[in-house]
């Protein structure tokens, strides 16, 4: 019978096109598919900018801070897992002016779906809540109410954006990656070995997912926006609500860490299980060739890991 240790460091993750990415305190690690059915595990050193700014280190900036790194992070990987998983050879080294063109390119491409999300999931929810509070008098008079319906909205709209999203057979798989991602990762914190056997044992569901954390904003941007004026004008309100969100996400990420913390209490299952539930649309059954794919990016964060430890420690006793 497995028994369970003590893990050392938690370790993240995020699935990739045929891949997964896994992200472990001082590396980065990416495992693709390539169509010759060749598993390809690309690493590099990577600190946070919370490791090296004490500021952003700070409880309540961390979370924001955590996560535009990584969504700069992440389309990098997704871009690299593209090319990988087509077999695209190579290129020649860029020039400056290449370089330039691709950084640009990069930052508006993050910058547009930053635009989009903004959009779809704040612009529009409360347009609609503000139009429907000229017919319901009620939302004017409870504004906790006016917040409630507008979190409604926001959700609802998010829950089927990614259900039409999984309609799409490659985004089928890309959820089939992230269940695989989750399942190694359990795989590692129940201290078993890093089998497709022991993985395919493991839930698809984790507390510390980035979907959970989402819908964690939506439900908490309810509580703080009740505390937030509600202005002359709509762009206005919509202005000043848009300044508030480095707040609700930062107030976001801890709950979401303390609520991984302490996931079996009974009340922490209750907060939780939103988010659980809401993966069963960002999660599928994944394959035992794609948790093969996710245990080697895991496998090789902590081979790297444990190399950098062992190097640490000859370093202390010389």
């Amino acid at each position: 019978m497995n028994k369970t240790r003590k893990i050392d460091f938690a370790v993240g993750g995020q699935a990739v096109i045929e891949g997964v990415m896994m992200r472990s305190p001082g590396f980065i690690t990416v495992a693709v598919r390539k169509n010759s059915g060749k598993i390809k595990v690309k690493d590099e050193t990577f600190v946070g900018i919370s490791g090296r700014v004490k500021l952003f280190a700070l409880p309540f900036v961390r979370g924001v801070a955590n996560l535009f790194e990584m969504m700069i992070v992440g389309t990098r990987m997704l871009n690299y897992s593209a090319n990988e998983s087509l077999d695209q050879e190579e290129e020649e080294p860029e020039t400056a002016a290449q370089k330039l063109l691709t950084t640009v390119s990069f930052g508006f491409s993050i910058v547009f779906a930053l635009g989009i999300s903004l959009f779809l999931f704040k612009f529009v929810p409360l347009w609609i809540t503000e139009y429907l509070s000229h017919t319901f008098t009620v939302l004017t008079e409870k504004y906790i109410l006016f917040n409630l319906v507008d979190g409604i909205i926001k959700t609802t709209f998010f829950i089927v954006y990614i259900g039409l999203l999984g309609l799409a057979p490659s985004i089928k798989r890309v959820f089939e990656y992230h269940g695989a991602e989750h399942k190694s990762i359990y795989t590692y914190e129940k201290g078993l070995e890093l089998t497709p056997e022991n993985a395919a044992e493991q839930s698809r569901f984790h507390p510390r997912c980035g979907t959970s954390f989402i819908l964690i904003v939506f439900m908490i941007s309810i509580f703080i926006y009740t505390f937030v004026p509600r202005l002359e004008t709509f762009y206005a309100t919509f202005a000043l609500r848009v300044l508030f969100l480095p707040l609700i996400a930062g107030v976001s990420y801890e709950f979401l860490k303390w609520s991984a913390k302490y996931h079996e209490s009974p009340i922490i299952k209750m907060l939780i299980a939103p988010g659980l539930w809401f993966q069963r649309l960002t999660t599928k059954e994944p394959s035992k060739e794609q948790l093969e794919v996710a245990l080697s990016a895991l496998g090789k964060a902590l081979e790297l890991e444990k190399l950098q430890k062992s190097k640490q420690k000859i370093v202390d006793v010389t």
